[in-house]
């Protein structure tokens, strides 16, 4: 026999499904559900733990990331006013001063004379005048520059008349307007000597700039002080610094690097830069995202120019200040996390950045572990689930064997009369009485506690009931092998929505008749502080007892709700529409939490209305439908759905149990007795009319009438109407 795997599959975990989910494995004694439910308490509690541990190693990040950027840009900030200071002092030098103007007018008279310049004993004089400046403070060099930008005066001859210094026109305007200022760093075009002595153009440079005024206080030149960036600058940035891969730096606004980088080794390998000795970050490398991690020897797919600024530059050249704890790729593509912010008097921005993997790794070993633990919960609780779910199935074999052994204590099973949703129902014998009886089983596949307190309380709240027209309970119990049960009277005849289907509306004394019976059961129910849920045609039975005909016994007290509200709304879901729609009240639709015993009076009359026209009050294509039409439109008469007159009296009584508003109904079900008891064809169903229709229509019938347990209830328990047993047979 060739059966695929996946069919096997299927079965299995259909199976599995089945056992799970009807058997008793909601009991409170069962073992399996306190490690889920250890091990569902620790998931959340580890995912409320775990959100509160990130949020505070985020946020202890960040405080992290702007000590470190306070720290550096503070000792930036106190270089940079401490350069221009000098620069001032310098320059407000009345020697200086002096000397200063004499080399402006000569460039004015001499616009293009560089020789002029070179030969001028004033540029001789400043440059004895900052030969000592130059030897104790470690500068570059100490020059003027006019405010066209034309260099005047140097230690070197080279940069004497040159007007292409690269340096930003914002700094010559603050000079211009008497403000000393450190230019970012920029590229010299002048050769100069590195930090191994070998002479080099191109080399990184910064200016601290600061204006020489003439007698009037109006600036003439700028005073130069030329600064390596890579000596001062970088070293600033670098004093507070996170773990091994933290670094700060700063950039321009096209994310330039003006500071060196820590990773410079690692910049040749991956191929930011080239791979010389002499090659330096600053300046050579754009703050831009290649959207891969470089550093694990991916390469980006656009060129350098292409690529976007990362996510911390993009925001940075805006002006904005910020910080980003979860993380983004910095210019190697490394996830990172960092806070930065520009300075825009300086024109440049500063970042201090760590790697995502150092910044987090302790909050990753807990979150290890705590999976680690949650995993091994896990795996213990599907060891118990699945040894619950062994244990279940052979608890239920045990049931069926008990079942077909067709002994159930002290009662012996016959045959089925029905089953429905929630429970089976069998014709018995109890054991020393011999009294016919039937016996509503739960469902051995269904029996867990909702269901157990469920049909606990459906025996429970029927027994209390003493009306004739109402079931009768003899027993309730339990056997060893768990099968819950209880027995109760054993009624021959038909229910009355089989009645109406089968022999056409009834006669209004017969209607009234019927009616009557019904109330009165539901009376003493109400009474009890009891409401019913589900009245309707199939939960009406109609049978006869000890000689008398047409006696009511109304059934299916699966549903019912006391109106003091203290039983579990989970057993009664009573939040929730229960009921029939063809015969629920507006306010069981609306407000299914909220019915009183008027509820069972509006189903009282709709039934009324089903017996007396053959037809339900509403009807429709689907339930929303149907109940849409309860809430909303009103009932036909009875006189014009059944095209012909009904007495005033009865269509009265029918229709104002039918009304939408609960209090224009009859108040109480001996209400509805007493408005009966008015009508004009009151009593006029007698005894002898009961007796002859049963003769004529029950006479010689052998087939049971079985019932119809998708029409029986909306709900899922068994209707006891289910309780029918051949019509032929006389109690």
């Amino acid at each position: 026999m060739n059966i695929s795997k996946t069919s096997l599959g299927r079965s299995f975990s259909h199976s599995i499904l089945k056992s799970f989910s009807r058997s008793r494995l909601f009991s409170k004694g069962s073992m399996w559900i306190w490690p889920i439910a250890g091990t569902i308490l620790l998931l959340i509690l580890g995912l409320v733990v775990r959100s509160i541990v990130e949020e505070s190693a985020r946020q202890t990040v960040s405080n992290n990331l702007q000590t470190i950027l306070d720290a550096d840009v503070a000792a930036l900030e106190i270089w940079l006013e401490r350069e221009e200071s000098l620069a001032e002092v310098l320059a407000e030098e009345p020697r200086v001063q002096k000397l200063t103007a004499e080399l402006v007018a000569l460039n004015q008279q001499k616009a293009d004379d560089r020789e002029a310049l070179l030969h001028s004993s004033a540029l001789v004089d400043l440059r004895q005048e900052f030969e000592s400046e130059l030897e104790h403070l470690n500068y570059l060099d100490i020059g003027l520059i006019s405010l066209d930008g034309r260099i005047l005066a140097s230690s070197r001859d080279e940069p004497i008349g040159r007007g292409d210094l690269p340096i930003q026109k914002s700094a010559l305007e603050a000079v211009s307007q008497g403000k000393a200022i450190v230019t970012r760093p920029f590229e010299s075009v002048f050769v100069r000597k590195d930090e191994t002595g070998e002479l080099r153009s191109g080399l990184p440079t910064m200016m601290a700039m600061a204006p020489v005024k003439n007698a009037d206080g109006t600036p003439i030149a700028a005073l130069t002080l030329l600064i390596r960036p890579e000596i001062n600058f970088t070293r600033i940035l670098s004093i507070a610094r996170a773990g091994k891969t933290g670094e700060t730096y700063a950039f321009d606004k096209e994310g330039a690097m003006l500071s060196q980088s820590r990773f410079d080794d690692d910049l040749k390998i991956i191929g930011l830069i080239p791979d010389r000795a002499d090659t330096q970050s600053i300046l050579n490398v754009q703050i831009r995202d290649p959207q891969v991690n470089m550093a694990e020897g991916k390469r980006p797919k656009l060129r350098l120019a292409e690529r976007p600024l990362t996510r911390m530059a993009a925001s940075a050249v805006k002006g904005e200040a910020g910080i980003d704890a979860d993380g983004y790729r910095d210019y190697r593509g490394v996830p990172v996390v960092g806070a930065w912010v520009w300075l825009p008097e300086y024109e440049f921005g500063v970042a201090t950045e760590m790697d995502v993997a150092e910044a987090y790794r302790p909050l990753y070993l807990l979150r290890y572990s705590f999976w680690g633990l949650f995993g091994l919960l896990i795996v213990g609780s599907i060891v118990i689930f699945i040894f619950t779910i062994i244990v279940a199935r052979k608890e239920q074999e045990t049931r069926r064997a008990v079942i077909k052994a067709k002994q159930l204590g002290q009662y012996a099973l016959e045959e089925k009369l029905g089953e429905g949703g929630m429970g089976v129902v069998y014709r018995g014998q109890h054991a020393m009485l011999r009294r016919p009886t039937a016996i509503k089983l739960l469902d051995i596949e269904k029996t867990t506690d909702e269901a157990v307190a469920r049909f606990e309380r459906e025996v429970q709240l029927t027994s209390q009931l003493n009306h004739p027209n109402t079931i009768a309970i003899y027993d309730y119990g339990r056997t060893p092998e768990g099968v819950f049960y209880y027995a109760m009277e054993l009624l021959d005849g038909i229910n009355l929505d089989d009645l109406v289907k089968q022999y056409g509306p009834l006669p209004e004394s017969r209607a009234i008749h019927l009616l009557k019976q019904i109330a009165g059961s539901l009376a003493e129910a109400h009474q009890l502080g009891v409401i019913h849920r589900d009245v309707k045609p199939a939960n009406i039975f109609l049978t006869h007892r000890g000689g008398v005909y047409d006696f009511i016994k109304l059934l299916d007290f699966g549903l019912v709700k006391a109106v003091d509200g203290r039983e579990q709304a989970s057993l009664t879901s009573t939040n929730s529409m229960a009921g029939t729609p063809m015969y629920l009240s507006p306010e069981g639709i609306n407000h299914p939490d909220a019915v009183d015993g008027r509820s069972d009076l509006y189903a009282l009359g709709a039934v009324a209305y089903y017996l007396l026209t053959g037809t339900t009050v509403f009807d429709g294509e689907t339930v929303i439908e149907i109940c849409m039409k309860h809430v909303q439109e009103q009932p036909q008469s009875l006189s014009e759905r059944l095209g012909k007159p009904v007495s005033p009296d009865l269509e009265q009584i029918v229709m104002q149990c039918l009304e939408k508003d609960p209090n224009k109904r009859p108040q109480t079900a001996q209400d509805v007795i007493l408005e009966l008891s008015k009508c004009q064809n009151d009593g006029k169903w007698s005894i002898q009319d009961a007796s002859q229709w049963w003769e004529e229509q029950m006479q010689g019938q052998a087939s049971k009438i079985q019932p119809d347990t998708q029409s029986r209830s909306s709900s899922s328990s068994v209707a006891d109407a289910t309780l029918i047993v051949n019509l032929s047979q006389d109690q």
